[in-house]
């Protein structure tokens, strides 16, 4: 009980005791109190304690805003972090990071879709609004979703942008009670995003799984956007009971957008070629036999 007292009694002490002014400071006989030398502003106060006057410091101006500059700072690398936590797991393609809006060379005029999208993610987020984004290979379906994934992960909400082989390949090596827990996963994600339906394996063990992950993110009441191969009247008229119960569950909830049907993949490849001729055979592009 002693070793507190003295505790106690040397720390209220360490309070009133008077201490040497630093190389930065100055004391203002005006009222008695430490200044800085550099912002002129104190960096002590007048309070009572235990009945007796003493002059605590506290942070001049210029301390002040060095401290919240650090602070700031921090915060900021700590999002960044943050960030980069959620690429390393929403992107699981690594090639979906340069999937970016900065990266449109704008052939696609459905883009502007995806930028409504962001700006009102807060309210698409409360209606559970996907999209289910439908047109021919190489058109930009999966640059589409995943410029809504950089962009919404980059303000730091958990995105995930898969494809159903990938979690097909992964549900196939699992135990039953394994594969639920697998799929009530993707739930943590504010939205989920999952590329070429109908590309998956035909067998009823698929259907039953897919059916699961769109009935399991359904029921979560999270948005859904979801590409395919598939037209809309494929979509809406399936071949069997297994595909409409999977297909009416999507579209639901995810609004049908056509990608238009310029083949981007083939535009992006003639212009690499293009480039190549220029380098390779000193700007002869002209001729075919080159």
């Amino acid at each position: 009980m002693n070793i507190i007292k003295d505790c106690i009694k040397n720390n209220i002490n360490g309070i009133f005791t008077k201490t040497e002014l630093q190389n930065d400071e100055y004391f203002n006989e005006a009222d008695g109190l430490i200044y800085c030398s550099k912002c002129h502003t104190p960096r002590q106060i007048r309070v009572k304690i235990l009945g007796r006057v003493t002059t605590p410091f506290v942070m001049c101006k210029c301390r002040r805003e060095e401290h919240e500059k650090e602070q700031e700072l921090l915060k900021k690398r700590e999002f960044l972090e943050y960030v980069a936590r959620l690429k390393a797991t929403g992107l699981q393609d690594k090639a979906l990071i340069e999937y970016r809006f900065e990266n449109d060379k704008e052939y696609n005029p459905e883009m502007t879709k995806a930028h409504e999208y962001i700006n009102n993610w807060e309210q698409v987020k409360k209606l559970s609004i996907g999209f289910i984004l439908w047109s021919d290979t190489g058109t930009g379906k999966s640059f589409f979703a995943g410029c809504i994934t950089n962009a919404l992960i980059e303000k730091g909400i958990p995105v995930l942008m898969t494809n159903f082989s990938r979690i097909l390949n992964t549900l196939t090596g699992m135990f039953s009670e394994d594969r639920n827990e697998f799929i009530d996963s993707f739930n943590k994600y504010s939205l989920l995003i999952i590329y070429d339906l109908g590309i998956e394996r035909n067998s009823e063990f698929a259907l039953e799984q897919i059916y699961n992950i769109i009935d399991s993110r359904y029921r979560s009441k999270k948005p859904l956007i979801v590409t395919t191969n598939l037209t809309l009247d494929e979509l809406k008229n399936p071949s069997d009971l297994a595909r409409q119960r999977i297909y009416d569950r999507i579209l639901e909830r995810c609004v049908p957008l056509k990608i238009n049907n310029k083949n981007i993949r083939k535009m992006n490849a003639a212009v690499n070629i293009t480039e190549a001729k220029k380098i390779l055979l000193g700007g002869r592009i002209d001729d075919d036999r080159q």
